[in-house]
């Protein structure tokens, strides 16, 4: 029986570990933090977005992208750095930028969205939905451009399970929106997407982790380099001493970026910060049932139990985890705007994340060029969303199975 060491704790790795277990491995997990999912997994937006995937690049991206520099109040930030791993996923990324890479991107996105919705649904079978507040509720994307909302209704994908929306259709499927109804210009709706608590996620599949009869347990300690020989991993070297197994699989966010490389492997990943504010919801209050998204300012509401997680930004400044004060005043001045009502704004609480992206999108999933380290990296802001589904896809390639779904797209290309 194989001896596998996961490396990292957040929601990605979890899942990794979870679905190895099943596959008849025997799994030791390794987490840098003293608890598990204390990184992009604490505090995210909580959309279980299956339907809704698209990639970042997309034709017209580069444009907008300077004109949102501009806005005050903008979806983006820009640091330039004295790195070139920046520059080179920044020219990775505007390769991506046409509509042909968008549209092989979003369908391979779907699959593994709609792979992970029934992933989900079949780890529900130990993992009760109440542990993790979920709630099957639907989301909502709403438009303020009509340009944008037309080119949004075009698309061909998805057509089965949307509803297009009129400003006040959305204002009565969420009435939370209902300040913001006279600068709307429609939105579309979608069912079976869901809202949940990460967080509680990872701490529920933890102890299930704990009680299986295959884990090996958790070792905390920093993961400091990758030792090869003869085409293997022979050792992983970590702040908690010398490991060794089998098997290896990298999931450890954007910190897999530096120690996939003292193993030479490059790994196009790069930090795209995000911020959330998450506040009580009193008695009385209007917050939404439904999640929503708002499409040009890039800001999403979740009722999360009895709190309202809202999530934004795409900052571009390395691996800086600091709390922007203007950034986040800009935030909350949209939420007061959009939702007033929604809860107690004067309580939130602020946040900031790391979530590892690819320049496509599309996670990387599977082999390496070393026979025993396995990849499961760059799922970006869609971590909780593609989890289940990605470890599912490593699990079964991991034991020599064909993948579920085509892993055009999710490889890694040396």
């Amino acid at each position: 029986m194989q001896h596998v060491i996961v490396i990292g704790g957040g929601v990605v790795g979890l899942t990794s570990a979870w679905w190895l277990l099943e596959a008849g491995f025997r799994v030791t997990l390794l987490e840098r933090e003293a608890g598990v999912a204390a990184g992009a997994s604490f505090r995210n937006g909580g959309q279980l977005s299956y339907r809704y995937v698209a990639p970042f690049a997309d034709e017209g991206v580069p444009l907008k992208a300077l004109q949102w520099l501009f806005q005050k109040d903008g979806p983006l930030r820009f640091k330039p750095e004295a790195d070139l791993r920046q520059w080179r996923w920044l020219a990775q990324f505007l390769r991506h930028c046409n509509a042909g890479s968008n549209r092989r991107t979003t369908a391979r996105l779907l699959e593994l969205g709609e792979l992970s919705r029934a992933s989900m649904a079949r780890l529900e079978l130990v993992l009760p939905p109440g542990e993790f507040a979920w709630r099957d509720a639907g989301k909502l994307v709403v438009y303020r451009s009509r340009k944008s909302f037309d080119a949004a209704v075009a698309r061909p994908d998805s057509e089965d399970a949307r509803q297009v929306l009129s400003p006040a259709e959305c204002v009565a499927r969420e009435p939370a929106l209902a300040q913001a109804e006279g600068v709307l210009a429609g939105g579309i709706f979608n069912s079976g997407e869901a809202v949940a608590d990460c967080y509680a996620f990872c701490q529920a599949l933890t102890t299930r982790l704990r009680a299986h009869p295959r884990f090996c347990g958790i070792h905390h300690g920093e993961a400091r380099a990758l030792l090869t020989e003869k085409g293997k991993v022979s050792w992983l070297d970590t702040s908690a001493g010398m490991l060794q197994a089998d098997a290896f699989v990298l999931a450890a966010g954007i910190q897999s970026r530096s120690l996939a490389a003292t193993a030479g492997i490059y790994l196009p990943l790069y930090p795209i910060k995000g911020y959330s504010l998450t506040a009580p919801i009193r008695p009385g209050d209007r917050a939404p049932e439904i999640s929503v998204t708002y499409f040009e300012r890039k800001v999403l509401y979740a009722r999360i139990g009895d709190k309202l997680r809202v999530a934004a930004m795409a900052d571009i400044v390395g691996e800086d985890l600091s709390l922007d004060s203007r950034r986040l005043a800009g935030l909350e001045r949209q939420v007061r705007a959009t939702m007033p009502h929604a809860a107690d704004y004067d309580n939130m609480t602020a946040w900031a994340g790391l979530r590892p992206a690819t320049p496509s999108s599309a996670p990387i999933i599977g082999a390496s060029a070393y026979s025993n380290l396995w990849l499961n990296v760059g799922q970006g802001a869609l971590g909780f969303t593609f989890a289940c589904g990605s470890a599912r896809i490593l699990a079964d390639v991991m034991r020599g199975k064909p993948s579920p779904i085509s892993m055009d797209g999710l490889e890694l290309i040396a």
